[in-house]
């Protein structure tokens, strides 16, 4: 794991603790505000893979799950977009 993984699962973290405790997460958030390029509208685009495995980290620590229309879903096997949310809720 590098820097830009751990600023990754930090972002997810942050993003969560900022919303109401069932509200979901978009990976691409968390790309966004590690990208840190404001002029550069797609600069976070590479960083959609590394976001998504951050939150595939983040739900084999028990910390959140990834859901696909509002259902829990193996993060190993998700296809397509997805949305984080806290454990358990």
């Amino acid at each position: 794991m590098d820097d830009v993984d751990r600023a990754l699962e930090a972002a997810l973290r942050e993003l969560l603790a900022r919303r109401a405790p069932s509200a979901t997460v978009c990976p691409s958030e968390a790309a966004r505000r590690v990208s840190g390029d404001p002029d550069d509208g797609d600069a976070w685009r590479p960083l959609m893979e590394p976001a998504r495995a951050a939150a595939r980290r983040l739900v084999a620590a028990g910390e959140v799950e990834i859901t696909q229309r509002g259902r829990v879903v193996d993060p190993e096997t998700a296809v397509g977009p997805i949305r984080v949310r806290r454990a358990g809720c």
